[in-house]
């Protein structure tokens, strides 16, 4: 009985260590079974002890439940009707209202998610500006930026090569360009304040660079001066020399094995004016899409930059707002919790900034912060994004089970490390595909739900189909809690003839 356990074990062991679908088990084999089996009997196990299905944090069960069975395209339905106690729930619980007549979908469109079914943008990329390099992005959900040295280059691949199966773009982090990212995603460039891979040799931008960077890799499309992020506003990041192996020493463009500081603003402009100037420079020089991307605190910076725009013309053909909500690799608590206004509350004052200089139907804006579950996502897209980049779902979907050992280095599904076991696990070419398909998921289930409130895009779903359910219970008309005014959060008219006229072909 012993020899036929022991051959048992080997074999199963063997099976694990080959099998490509499901990291744990090629990176612990065996005992990764123990994860799917508590899984399988977790809904029993909870209903007598420990959490309910939406106690977790930062996101709860079913959410990652939701994703995992997306980026499969497995059962991603719930069934017996919500388990949320409506009548008690937390403040700004959003309530989507449908209208009596929605809109019906196409006969000849599928009727599940299909990576090769686009839902573009509303509003053209650097259009207002006219760009040389101007477009129309064909996914309005795409990849937040997270650099390789973060995330894995296994990670990264599947990531990039998701992107590509989808038609999204993915942003790089302020990592720089890897070999990674070139795997026929289209790019967001993020630079920031280490501005890696266009550096000169004592740390400062080096313009030149970032123009030779961007002329020998076609899958560039735009350029994102990452100003803060949510997680970790106002901090500069530090790579230990430990970490710095000769491989990214080479991609962000600094020595090997010393220290690598990124200080906590940039040295390449000090102002709003300087800001503007550089916007145009690489605007000019390289024909992309410029844009920010910036958590949100004191609120004088966003008055200032949309009132010189409006004075001088210099603009930015983008803006990326980022919630304290977050994810990052590591940073200090305070930090996570306490820095910067969250999305809900940060994105509606920076709009109201442009707005009031009506420029809001000539900036592309771009919401992040836990915007990849898709009631948020809707409500970020009513109060006025165009896009909406998702960043830890993204990483669900190409294996991260959300352990929150980013920080150490020792994530045991190979998605946030640089030890070569663990990301040996993650199979890119599996995991791509998932990726692809959570993307496509969360494009179909944006757009059925716009059909659901009488609309033919996602963008054009008005902020007053919202209203926010609070523990009294009571409701408010999202569009009143915010104090938009009539139009706000809508493109333009030209944009809304364009994208309707799309989508009804």
């Amino acid at each position: 009985m012993v020899a036929a356990l022991g051959a048992g074990l080997t074999g199963v062991a063997g099976w694990d260590l080959f099998q490509r679908r499901h990291t744990i088990l090629r990176n612990f084999p065996v005992v990764g079974h123990l994860r799917f089996v508590l899984e399988g009997i977790g809904p029993e196990l909870r209903q007598y002890i420990v959490t309910d299905n939406n106690e977790e944090r930062p996101f709860s069960r079913d959410q990652r439940r939701w994703v995992y069975a997306s980026s499969k395209l497995g059962n991603r339905y719930f069934g017996f009707g919500s388990d949320n106690d409506l009548d008690r729930t937390h403040s700004n619980y959003p309530i989507v209202k449908h209208a009596a007549f929605p809109v019906s979908a196409p006969d000849a469109e599928p009727n599940h998610p299909d990576p090769k079914m686009p839902l573009p943008a509303a509003k053209v990329l650097g259009g207002a500006r006219q760009r040389a390099r101007a477009f129309r992005p064909s996914s309005l959900v795409n990849i937040s930026g997270m650099s390789f040295g973060a995330l894995s280059g296994a990670a990264i691949t599947a990531l990039n090569k998701g992107a590509a199966m989808a038609g999204a773009l993915h942003t790089t982090g302020e990592g720089g360009v890897s070999q990674y990212h070139l795997n026929d995603g289209k790019l967001v460039w993020q630079i920031g304040t280490g501005y890696f891979g266009c550096r000169n040799d004592d740390g400062s931008f080096s313009l030149p660079r970032l123009v030779d960077r961007v002329s020998a890799t076609p899958s560039i499309k735009a350029v994102e001066i990452k100003l803060s992020q949510g997680a970790k506003p106002g901090l500069g990041g530090m790579l230990p020399a430990a970490k710095v192996s000769p491989e990214i020493a080479e991609i962000r463009g600094i020595p090997s094995g010393v220290d690598c500081k990124s200080p906590a603003s940039h040295t390449a402009f000090r102002d709003v004016d300087g800001l503007l100037d550089l916007v145009e420079t690489i605007a000019d020089m390289t024909g992309l899409p410029v844009g920010i991307k910036s958590a949100v605190g004191q609120g004088t910076f966003w008055a200032d930059l949309a009132g010189r725009m409006a004075r001088t013309g210099r603009v930015v053909d983008f803006v990326t707002i980022d919630g304290g909500e977050g994810g990052t690799g590591a940073a200090p608590l305070v930090f996570s919790d306490h820095v910067a206004l969250p999305f809900k509350l940060a994105f509606p004052r920076v709009y109201r900034a442009f707005a009031e200089q009506n420029l809001h139907h000539d900036v592309v804006f771009v919401g992040s912060g836990k915007l990849g579950v898709i009631e948020n996502a809707l409500l970020a897209l009513a109060m006025g994004c165009d896009m909406i980049n998702v960043g830890r779902t993204a990483m669900f979907s190409v294996g991260c089970i959300q352990a929150q050992r980013c920080h150490t280095g020792r994530c045991p599904t190979g998605v946030a490390t640089q030890s070569r076991w663990l990301e040996h696990g993650l199979d890119p070419e599996l995991k791509s595909v998932r990726c692809a398909n959570y993307i496509a998921t969360v494009r179909f289930e944006l757009l059925t739900l716009a059909r659901a409130c009488g609309y033919v895009h996602p963008a054009l779903v008005p902020l007053d189909v919202i209203e926010l359910l609070n523990a009294d219970p009571q409701t408010g008309r999202a569009d009143k809690l915010f104090d938009y005014e009539s139009g706000w959060g809508l493109p333009g008219p030209a944009d809304i003839d364009a994208i309707t006229a799309l989508m009804s072909h």
